[in-house]
């Protein structure tokens, strides 16, 4: 087979158009082992064929060997006409079951749909076994276009779901409406919940998918998306006698909510009158959630006031999230009871559904909503054990692994291609590897897995697949403590506690010391260039550079001084200093309520999606730390505690 692989890859390569290469195989017999596959990376990179050939062909046993000839095949997949399809299949026989097998599958799939080879991408596709949503939608494509309708049907059950969809979906996108399986109104629900996103524009593209005559002018969407304020002032006094009028009048509405909450409610009122009862129920429904967002006490009566129109499930999160903010406890229960059963049965809402019944007196189906959650060594977890008066006990040790374990995981193909590009910095290639090597497996595999991670001081890596093997045990190895010399004199010099300093390091970075996001915050306490300027400013730490970032022993310095300015400013409350260290101390102190507020709502609450994760993690993992370094039970609601009121001009 690999004698098979080599003559069909340099039969495609001599194909090619280009120079042809330089240094035959045998003059790069010099550059062997490790700096081989490096150099062959860089000669990818800089799309150096003829290097990038001789590399590939030196023959020598190496752990990484796959990467030289699977970096070539991307090489002539790009350039080649036609591709060496030969080449590729051979690769992928040879290799099958590897990561880099099946990632030239979909490499090779998206060069079949480039070139409408739409025969090759239906017959290639099943042996995928992860596709992403680009190749999703090309393989309805290919379909489609090879005669099977039925992928119409599958596209009409994904349609909520790509809202946010790559340009390979257009087609299929398009089909399901112009033959009737996904109706116009459809398409016009899809436009609105695109205008209340992020990225509105992905609206702009879906006006394609109305009948001509249907559909408003590009040009005043897009207007009306980002002017919104003027374009209401300026509605004809006929806007109304068209659907495309009202949906017009409708994003702007909706993006006014987004920047100028009492500005929209002014203007619905205004033209109110002449929507129809479903727009002003949207149009009620869009505000409520902001307002509930932006903590205004209308929130629940717009709910009220939008009736039993289609919600999103932030809407309906939200409109439970508004109830609990004004501690309204028949509300809440209303809110949960009224969720499809997924989103009903998840700890959150378990929890809080308990806490309504619990507040009217219903204290038998509260414990056994508790009970179905109580154990569980996440947020909601703990805080229902905690309705029984069970605190989070130190977890026991797992049980050692069997040898035989241990050697299966050093002996993976995988995990042993993973280290050597860990060894190289090939992090995002070493990352990739690992996934794919722990993925599918039993929980003893991924639990030696871990142990190998963390021999090789891959702290992240140990965590992460130890808690894909069982997140409710294995306490050792998700919840490790590197670095401690360096981390506990800083944190015992601010005063700060150990088990919550942990347990926000463990939610920043998983201990990676390189780790940066892409925001720019670096090191293990992902510290932002300006916040370390100014720490350092604070702190008379002279000649800061951000570079100093990546030294562990500045990083942990200038994060642990922050947390402690942090708590400082922030009434010395672990929950508002957790959401000042993610979203900005001003926003934490603009979150309160105007009266005493739980720690859990307030978390509950808090109205950034990643913020609102990060605090039920930070606190959880607090816990867990403390209680392995104490030794001693810990409470998560002591921890929460009450939030004071917040100032007026706040």
């Amino acid at each position: 087979m690999r004698k098979a692989f080599w003559a069909s890859l340099f039969a495609a390569a001599f194909l090619l158009p280009g120079k042809a290469s330089a240094q035959p195989a045998n003059t790069m017999a010099a550059v062997s082992g490790a700096d081989r596959i490096v150099a062959a990376r860089e000669a990818l990179r800089k799309g150096d064929r003829a290097r990038l050939e001789a590399l590939a062909a030196v023959r020598e046993p190496h752990v990484l060997d796959i990467y030289p000839r699977y970096w070539l095949l991307v090489n002539l997949l790009a350039r080649s006409e036609p591709p060496p399809a030969r080449a590729l299949r051979d690769f992928i026989d040879a290799e099958d079951g590897s990561h880099l097998a099946e990632r030239l599958r979909a490499d090779w799939l998206r060069r079949m749909a480039r070139d409408g080879d739409w025969t090759g991408f239906v017959a290639l596709f099943p042996e995928l076994q992860n596709p992403d949503a680009e190749l999703r939608c090309s393989a309805w494509t290919a379909r489609l276009l090879t005669g099977d309708a039925s992928a119409l049907a599958e596209v009409a059950a994904q349609w909520d779901a790509l809202q946010s969809a790559p340009a390979s979906c257009d087609m299929p996108l398009s089909a399901a409406v112009e033959r009737g399986s996904v109706s116009e109104d459809r398409v016009w629900w899809r436009i609105r919940r695109q205008i209340d996103t992020r990225s509105p524009n992905d609206a702009l593209a879906s006006l394609a998918l109305l009948p001509p005559e249907m559909a408003p002018a590009r040009a005043d969407l897009d207007q009306a998306i980002r002017s919104p304020g003027p374009w209401l002032d300026r509605l004809p006094a006929n806007f109304a006698v068209s659907r495309a009028g009202r949906e017009l009048a409708l994003a702007a509405l909706v993006r006014l909510t987004r920047e100028d909450w009492p500005a929209a409610q002014l203007r619905l009122l205004r033209i109110q009158d002449r929507l129809s009862a479903e727009e002003r129920n949207y149009a009620n429904l869009v505000m409520a959630m902001h307002a509930a967002i932006g903590r205004r006490p209308e929130a629940m009566a717009l709910y009220a006031a939008a009736g039993s129109i289609d919600t999103t499930p932030m809407q309906r999160a939200w409109r439970v999230r508004a109830a609990l903010r004004a501690q309204d406890w028949r509300a809440v229960r209303s809110a949960i009871e009224a969720l499809p059963a997924e989103e009903r049965d998840s700890p959150d809402w378990l929890y809080w559904l308990g806490r309504a019944h619990a507040a009217s007196g219903n204290r038998d189906e509260a414990e056994s909503l508790y009970l179905r959650i109580a154990g569980e060594p996440h947020f909601y977890g703990m805080l229902a054990a905690e309705e029984f008066g069970q605190l989070f006990m130190p977890p026991p040790s797992t049980a050692p692994l069997p040898r035989a374990k241990l050697d299966e995981a050093e002996r993976d193909p995988s995990l042993r291609r993973a280290l050597a590009l860990y060894q190289l910095d090939m992090r995002t290639e070493a990352l990739r590897e690992w996934v794919w090597g722990v993925r599918n497996r039993d929980e003893q595999f991924r639990l030696a897995a871990a142990h190998l991670a963390l021999r090789h001081e891959l702290y992240d890596r140990a965590i992460n697949t130890a808690e894909l093997a069982n997140p409710r045990s294995n306490f050792e190895l998700r919840f490790l403590t590197p670095y401690r010399d360096l981390i506990e004199p800083q944190v015992r010099a601010q005063g700060l506690d150990l088990g919550w300093v942990y347990g926000l390091m463990r939610q920043e970075s998983r201990f990676v010391i390189p780790a940066r996001s892409s925001a720019g915050a670096q090191g293990l306490m992902q510290v932002m260039p300006d916040t370390g300027k100014w720490v350092a400013n604070r702190i008379g730490l002279s000649n800061y550079h951000p570079r100093l970032l990546t030294d562990p022993n500045t990083n942990v310095l200038l994060g642990t001084s922050y947390m402690r300015l942090i708590m400082e400013g922030l009434d010395d409350h672990p929950v508002l200093a957790s959401a000042g260290y993610n979203a900005g101390p001003g926003r934490a102190r603009r979150w309160r309520d105007a009266q005493p507020l739980e720690g859990a709502i307030y978390a509950e609450t808090i109205p950034f999606d990643e913020t609102r994760d990060y605090v039920k993690k930070v606190l959880a993992n607090a816990v867990v730390y403390a209680s392995m370094l104490e030794g001693q039970p810990q409470s998560l609601k002591a921890r929460l505690g009450t939030i004071a009121p917040g100032a007026a001009s706040e």
